[in-house]
């Protein structure tokens, strides 16, 4: 008896994702796909059959074997051709649950939610919405906090699914800890430790699927999200069939605002990560998280050490421009050409030599605050009017008010010898000690500079 490709699809579909428990990623296999055939924004998908493999007898799943053994032997094949770049422009203006309902029917058990554990628990609740049947999966790092492990368990309690966890390779894991240390990435940047347990750990799962959802925003890092589609050919990873064009990638909320996935969280009672209540925005893995400070951009509160401009573990490296690229582990010597900040008569521009005379000084005729900087560094951007103001106001009162750009050549230098630890740090030369004290606050407004200022000269 022979049925119609969207009718045996949807069967199949039906029968695979009908257990509460979900198959793990990579336990499908398909019968016939072939790869992609243009490297252009025309993609060639075809509707197959789909068969479990590797999978253990659970309660519930009959109906796959039932429905695979009726109709395994008449394979109906549907070539459509996907314009994505073009899709994405239609959905635009489209709400998340539109993406959500689209992306679900489309992909159906070859597409899964990439789960954090922080507030793109709101994909879940819209995937559960459309009223579709949805995947989740997770990557379980090994350094996560213990609250976020505590959400992962009040997720599955919730909606009644079970996350797909993936971990590190334990050997690369002992390889890095026994070479490097447990906090190696303070030293030498986050990159390689996030490549270990994070982007392979996603790019095994990825090999699983013909399409992932991320929460991606725009308003999430405007150096490295602020262009992004809500569907989009993934640059990156690799999907079930191999090469460039296999994976499509799906932002459902990407011109959603973050107080708005907040609002709507709060709306429909929706469970949250406890370490939101504690000043968490953006949540990663617990040596690299920390809260941050009302004014902050949330981004502030990841691998907080290093340059700013491109904050980014690499699962989404798609993201970044060419010229980001060098920068990504915050030891990049390369000095991008942007204009200078902190320009006004009332600040001291020194140089090399110039920084090198202050520090050595041990009796220096008056104080001096100094800000070493990047000017890419959007938090040393975001500094600039309350820094320029600093010295207006300190002009004439026996302190000096300087700055150094410290990327590039620089950058190991000030390191080394002037405690640089991330963009922008700020160092006063007291009179009568040659040791500069760096100011340990996050905060940078006028006023609070003008305190340390006061409680040391």
């Amino acid at each position: 008896m022979a049925l119609a490709a969207s009718s045996v699809s949807n069967l199949l579909h039906f029968a695979v994702s009908s257990d509460a428990k979900a198959p793990r990623i990579g336990s499908v296999q398909l019968l016939n796909w072939p790869h992609v055939l243009s490297s252009g924004v025309n993609y060639l998908r075809r509707g197959c059959w789909m068969k479990p493999i590797n999978s253990q007898s659970q309660r519930n799943n009959l109906f796959v074997p039932l429905a695979v053994n009726t109709l395994a032997s008449e394979v109906v094949e549907k070539a459509e051709t996907v314009d994505y770049d073009g899709l994405a422009k239609h959905l635009e203006n489209a709400s998340p649950l539109e993406i959500m309902d689209q992306a679900l029917e489309e992909f159906g058990n070859d597409i899964a939610i990439a789960f954090s554990g922080a507030e793109d628990v709101a994909l879940i609740e819209y995937a559960r919405l459309t009223g579709r049947p949805f995947r989740v999966f997770s990557l379980d790092t090994g350094r996560l906090n213990s609250e976020t492990y505590q959400f992962f368990d009040a997720v599955e309690k919730h909606y009644g699914i079970h996350i797909e966890y993936m971990f590190p390779d334990a050997v690369e894991v002992q390889g890095l800890v026994r070479n490097k240390g447990l906090f190696s990435f303070y030293e030498d940047g986050h990159q390689e430790c996030c490549r270990v347990r994070k982007v392979r750990p996603l790019r095994r799962a990825l090999k699983g699927l013909r399409a992932w959802i991320t929460g991606q925003r725009k308003d999430q890092s405007p150096g490295t999200r602020s262009e992004i589609p809500v569907v989009q050919v993934d640059p990156v990873f690799e999907g079930l069939d191999g090469g460039i064009g296999s994976l499509i990638k799906w932002n459902p909320v990407a011109n959603v605002d973050g107080k708005d996935i907040w609002n709507f969280l709060r709306t429909m009672n929706v469970p949250v990560n406890s370490l939101h209540s504690q000043g968490y925005v953006s949540i990663g893995c617990e040596p690299c998280t920390r809260p941050v400070l009302p004014w902050q951009h949330e981004r502030e509160g990841r691998w907080w050490w290093e340059d700013s401009k491109a904050k980014e573990c690499g699962l989404h490296k798609g993201n970044l421009k060419q010229g980001d690229i060098p920068q990504l582990n915050g030891n990049g010597n390369g000095t991008p050409l942007v204009n200078d900040i902190f320009i006004s008569q009332n600040l001291v521009n020194l140089n090399r030599t110039g920084i090198e005379n202050l520090a050595r000084l041990g009796n220096r005729k008056e104080p001096w605050l100094v800000v070493l900087y990047a000017p890419w560094c959007q938090f040393c951007q975001a500094m600039e009017g309350s820094y320029v103001e600093l010295g207006e106001k300190l002009a004439g009162s026996g302190v000096k008010v300087g700055k150094f750009r410290a990327d590039g050549e620089q950058k190991e230098f000030a390191k080394a010898e002037l405690q640089l630890g991330s963009f922008p740090t700020i160092l006063f030369f007291p009179k009568h000690s040659s040791k500069a004290i760096k100011y340990p606050s996050e905060k940078r407004d006028v006023d609070s500079l003008m305190g340390f200022v006061n409680a040391l000269r």
